[in-house]
């Protein structure tokens, strides 16, 4: 079917720049509509302050990217960013247990969120028929005369713009559910864990040293110890240092209590970059109160035409890197259901929304379960939450020794296997006796 008909998305973010991209191949014009600034160069933007804070492109999702965008990564190493064996390059320290290193296939992208975003920004706009508006304020939607449908949206109080297909991609602080509401449609209902974590990242000159020649060192948080940090080398030679705290527990951003509370984490690479890296910037603060997932797939009644992706169906509590990845993801599979029918959308709405659950379902699983070790963090503790808990602890004591249990975990940590492949039989046998003291 030769490209026809009008795509808007609502948001450009990267999750709604993916979903234009994949519009593109279906209709003959995709509008991109932001409230932002949009630069000709790397910048961070206005209505993205998460864009300072470090970000993480986990291995599944730098293959979605190379799918939807071929020779992205290239790309991205001949302007600086790093190529990282996720495995073979970076220490882990899980529970306080260092892994054991081995060279793998897990490769992702060291790089910061302005650079990523306006590389995969200038690839979109290329494309034939798409056209981005910044500037521009989304108010509500248009909606056929049966109300059955959305046909558009309003950008202020005179002007509307007809659409075939409205797609939000306006992240977290979407408003799907108010205007849908407002045509009469139910809310989904909302998944919410409440973790607050604040979290505070930092650039700095990377020199090898500072990281035994390796491109990153991660710990992560404990009960009775709500604290993580990272240290992720990135473009033009900088290397960034993000520490975090759980439920009320905030770093501080001055040089010295960086510097300490970075002393309490497992990880001794992060102090010893705070205190001897000259800084390329200053501490930035952001806090994250609760994950939120927005269940679309269990409404009865949707309009046709309307479709919601990325964060704006599910914001992932950020410490575990999850959310650009899964909107990669979410992008494949849209490509393929519209492959699937030519393009037609008439019920692409319950189809997506089925299928981007399942997709989402892993890593949330992944999340919520590590935050729910933390006796303060609400939600209920199923028997098989706790027993996954106590036997992830036992193969991260394991995995210091067998480097073939660190790869099964990144490889679920990196969204390329489903959480139940850590449960085979092998897997299970080589955690128990390689956990044994």
């Amino acid at each position: 079917m030769a490209p026809g008909g009008t795509a808007v998305v609502v948001g450009a973010s990267i999750g709604g720049l993916l979903a234009a991209r994949v519009l593109s191949e279906h209709f003959e014009r995709v509008v991109v509509l932001d409230r932002d600034v949009l630069g000709e160069t790397p910048a961070h933007r206005r209505c993205v302050p998460q864009g300072h804070q470090l970000h993480v492109l986990l291995a599944a999702g730098r293959t979605a990217l190379e799918e939807l965008l071929p020779g992205l990564s290239a790309q991205l190493r001949a302007a600086g960013a790093p190529l990282v064996d996720l495995h073979g390059q970076v220490h882990w320290y899980n529970d306080g247990h260092l892994m054991r290193r081995a060279p793998s296939g897990l490769i992702g992208v060291g790089i910061g969120r302005p650079l990523l975003e306006h590389t995969i920004r200038s690839r979109v706009a290329a494309l034939p028929g798409v056209r981005l508006r910044p500037r521009t304020d989304v108010t509500g939607l248009l909606f056929s005369a049966d109300g059955t449908a959305v046909t558009g949206v309003r950008l202020g109080p005179d002007e509307v713009l007809p659409a075939d297909l409205v797609v939000d991609a306006g992240g977290r602080a979407s408003r799907s559910a108010q205007w849908l509401a407002e045509a009469g449609f139910p809310a989904p209902a909302e998944d919410v864990v409440r973790v607050d974590v604040t979290y505070v990242t930092r650039l700095y000159r990377h020199r090898p040293e500072h990281l035994d020649g390796m491109l990153g060192a991660l710990t992560n948080a404990v009960p009775g110890a709500p604290r993580a940090g990272i240290a992720a080398a990135q473009e033009n030679g900088l290397v960034a240092i993000a520490l975090s705290g759980m439920l009320g527990e905030r770093p501080p951003t001055d040089d010295a209590g960086m510097a300490a509370f970075a002393d309490s984490l497992a990880a001794p690479h992060l102090a010893t970059i705070i205190r001897s890296a000259p800084p390329a910037g200053d501490p930035v603060t952001m806090r994250y109160p609760a994950s939120v997932r927005r269940r679309y797939e269990r409404l009865r009644r949707f309009p046709a035409g309307y479709l919601v992706v990325a964060d704006a169906l599910c914001s992932f509590n950020p410490i575990y890197g999850q959310g650009m990845t899964v909107a990669a993801l979410q992008a494949v599979r849209l490509r393929r259901l519209l492959a699937e029918r030519t393009g037609r959308t008439g019920d692409l709405a319950p189809r997506f929304f089925r299928q981007a659950a399942r997709i989402i379902d892993g890593p949330w699983s992944i999340a919520v379960g590590a935050d729910l070790r933390f006796a303060d963090v609400p939600g209920r503790r199923t028997a098989r939450v706790r027993f996954v808990n106590a036997f992830v602890h036992r193969l991260h004591r394991a995995a210091t020794r067998d480097a073939g249990l660190g790869a099964a975990f990144l490889r679920v940590v990196n969204l390329v296997e489903p959480p139940t492949s850590l449960l085979t039989p092998g897997t299970v046998l080589r955690v128990l006796f390689g956990a044994a003291p």
